[in-house]
């Protein structure tokens, strides 16, 4: 099968790539390196012995977008381009809103045009806003507790309306939690371009020194120690979930949950990380960040039983993996 990756290069696109590669899909890329790296290619090689096959495209650009699909016999997308920072997302929403609403349309309308049947697509927990873990798939969906949320809320909403006018049309919406981790080479892992959004490649750069502190934002959450609890989730499970809705799609519309099922605190997070990788993690307790909310954590069991898929890394292998990823690029970084 011919599947096209839609941010292909990033965190989580990179990984897929590996799993789909391995497994005999082939894989093509688009990408408009906008918070990823071109030298993930060659090291998508080294794991896999080949490469996907890469555009340097934005998606929010029709035309570009077309030849993709023009040269090649696309069979199934998997869309995850976006920008995906919450935070940047309330400080701008109007960039949130064209770019990843208009990206999507603009799939979806050469999926209709070249015959593309299957989709997935990258969603979020934060779709489910504010409610009580947890999190469950036939869980209203109101509104998002912030601007990326909404647009997740919006495109899900876009996609099922598709499918019902399309019967030909199957499309799996993947809501997943907090992906951490690394390939367990320590090739690819979570490497963004500037200051980390992310929990993880923060407390990673704390870790080597290139950051004094780690930011907790707020201790004073109804919680275990007063921090916030997210369901974390190694990637290389994420991107299991990913290959298993390709293979197992139907004509219609679902959603899966993608987590573990169990949440941690940001505080277990880090003393994990502390322990397992013998290192220090210097932090200070700041105001909490707008949008965020105290608890989140999947109820995995739709996954489980019509997916089976779920996810078989501990948190001990997360914060391990994500520590090795940060000390290859330490090395790799120096030569």
């Amino acid at each position: 099968m011919i599947v096209l990756i839609t941010g292909g290069l990033g965190f989580l696109g990179s990984h897929i790539c590996v799993e789909l590669m391995d497994k005999g899909y082939q894989v093509i890329v688009a990408d408009n390196l906008s918070n990823s790296n071109i030298d993930v290619l060659d090291k998508i090689n080294l794991i896999n012995g080949k490469k996907p096959i890469f555009y340097n495209v934005d998606v929010c650009k029709a035309k570009d977008l077309e030849q993709i699909f023009t040269v090649h016999k696309i069979e199934g997308v998997i869309h995850l381009a976006g920008y995906k920072a919450v935070l940047e997302s309330v400080v701008n929403p109007l960039k949130y809103y064209n770019n990843n609403i208009t990206g999507t349309l603009n799939l979806l309308e050469l999926c209709k045009e070249y015959g593309v049947n299957r989709f997935v697509f990258s969603s979020s927990a934060t779709v489910y806003g504010d409610q009580v873990s947890p999190l469950h798939e036939n869980m209203e969906v109101k509104r998002g507790t912030n601007p990326y949320g909404e647009t997740k809320i919006m495109i899900e909403r876009i996609l099922e309306d598709y499918s019902h006018s399309n019967k030909e049309f199957g499309v799996i919406v993947l809501r997943y939690f907090n992906p951490i981790g690394a390939h367990e080479s320590g090739l690819i892992g979570e490497d963004p371009k500037g200051i980390p959004n992310n929990l993880m490649p923060y407390l990673t750069r704390v870790a080597n020194g290139e950051y004094p502190y780690l930011n907790i934002y707020g201790d004073d959450y109804n919680t275990i120690d007063g921090t916030g609890v997210r369901d974390y989730v190694h990637v290389v499970d994420i991107a299991k979930g990913h290959m298993v809705a390709m293979e197992k799609m139907k004509n219609g519309y679902d959603v899966f949950n993608l987590g573990t099922g169990r949440g941690t605190s940001v505080l277990q997070l880090v003393e994990t990380f502390k322990g397992v990788n013998n290192v220090e993690i210097p932090f200070k307790i700041v105001d909490r960040r707008p949008g965020d909310i105290a608890v989140a954590y999947a109820n995995v069991d739709k996954a489980s039983t019509l997916l089976s898929w779920k996810a078989q890394r501990t948190l001990e292998d997360m914060v391990r993996d994500s520590w090795n990823f940060q000390l290859r690029n330490n090395v790799n970084n120096l030569l």
